[in-house]
């Protein structure tokens, strides 16, 4: 349970992301009211998995997740450079995630 936990702190923190970009510094309503929606909803899941999770593993995964999520989307959305160097860097990322995952024991 805390592992779904932790993932869905990691795609919240993604949309809390995203967000900040719409939002034009908390000008614009309703991106904002869906910044502080789910930056609080991220904190919280986050907060529910390290009561089971170690904190560093967590703290890891959730980062690396909403780092991959905003990076991907950005070249998705925003058609930021999707060279080789930065794709690399992604998966280095997303081949971390799965390192930490695969050595906890819960």
């Amino acid at each position: 349970m805390a592992w779904i936990l932790l993932f869905s702190a990691g795609f919240v923190e993604i949309v809390f992301a995203l967000s900040l970009k719409y939002n034009e510094g908390f000008t614009k309503l309703w991106p904002s009211v869906v910044t502080a929606i789910s930056g609080a909803g991220s904190f919280y899941l986050l907060m529910l998995a390290i009561k089971t999770l170690p904190l560093g593993t967590a703290y890891a995964v959730w980062t690396g997740m909403g780092a991959v999520g905003v990076a991907t989307l950005g070249i998705i959305l925003f058609k930021e450079s999707a060279d080789w160097y930065r794709l690399s860097s992604i998966l280095l990322v997303i081949i971390g995630i799965i390192g930490l995952k695969l050595t906890d024991s819960h």
